[in-house]
């Protein structure tokens, strides 16, 4: 019983990473009809601008995560105006593959600033032990998850209080009624972006407190895809309970059954979940009539 509760604690603060990286998936996808195959990159680029603050500068934890916030938002909205903007109207099958280009430009430019070599940095998360009747947790992994929860929470709040947030849904539901509103799309899209890059920064300074820096976080965004199909493209609740589950399956396939097993199994439910359901949990299920 204790080993099943360090597994679910340490499951769930791993599916909140997950969530927190495919909330910025949502919001993009949400905003522009654009799957953006960047993202585990931005979350790559969140864990060393944390260690560039608080290793490299030497500024306080607090200073060091505003940094990296401030950094990953003017990031996201340099992508969003150099790269996607003048894209806008293209096919979108154009802005997809510039995605896929961007990580690996993301990806390299990483690599050229801080080096292939793994880094560790002083964690800002509460570090020890907590013991939960007889099991015991690390405070880490069991402070990220109401701290991812808490970020979310606020992320859904402001698309459903925020002008911008609204101005988001009314242009996935239909771009050319949200402009004859007078709504900017471009200025939907730089906002979509920034906050993609900081959401992605928040779950890449998690994961480099806890697992340390290097470049295979990268590979942690390939997670979002399983994800975000399971929760669904357009939903946020959909993206904390699809990370939930996905989290928690890896751990639990890899400490009862193992052999390799926990790398594969979200995928063989992604193909499971195309299969059956292809809009997801909450994805809203667009049918078209010719």
């Amino acid at each position: 019983m204790d080993a099943f509760l360090q597994l679910t604690v340490s499951g769930l603060s791993t599916g909140m990473i997950y969530a927190l990286a495919a909330v910025g998936f949502v919001v993009i996808y949400k905003a522009s009809d654009v799957i953006n195959f960047a993202q585990g990159d931005l979350l790559l680029f969140g864990t060393y601008l944390i260690f560039f603050g608080i290793v490299q500068l030497g500024l306080p934890w607090t200073l060091g995560v505003l940094l990296t916030l401030v950094l990953a938002a003017g990031l996201g909205l340099l992508v969003e105006r150099t790269v996607l903007r003048p894209l806008v109207g293209e096919p979108i099958i154009s802005m997809i593959m510039v995605t896929i280009g961007l990580s690996s430009v993301l990806r390299a430019l990483a690599n050229a600033l801080w080096g292939a070599q793994p880094r560790t940095f002083p964690s800002f998360l509460p570090s020890g032990e907590v013991r939960i009747g007889t099991a015991v947790v690390g405070a880490d992994r069991l402070i990220a998850i109401p701290l991812a929860l808490v970020l979310l929470g606020a992320l859904a709040l402001f698309f459903r209080r925020s002008r911008d947030g609204v101005a988001m849904r009314a242009i996935a539901d239909d771009q050319l009624a949200a402009l004859s509103m007078g709504i900017s799309i471009p200025r939907v899209f730089a906002v979509a972006w920034a906050l993609a890059a900081v959401t992605a920064a928040v779950g890449g300074m998690m994961l480099g407190s806890i697992v340390g820096v290097s470049q295979s976080v990268a590979v942690v965004g390939l997670r979002v895809f399983p994800v975000v199909i399971l929760g669904g493209l357009d939903s946020i609740g959909g993206a904390v309970l699809g990370g939930a589950i996905i989290g928690l399956l890896e751990v639990y396939t890899g400490a009862y059954i193992g052999h390799g097993l926990n790398l594969i199994v979200p995928y063989i439910l992604l193909i499971v979940v195309l299969m059956i359901r292809p809009y997801g949990l909450f994805g809203k299920e667009i049918i078209e009539r010719v």
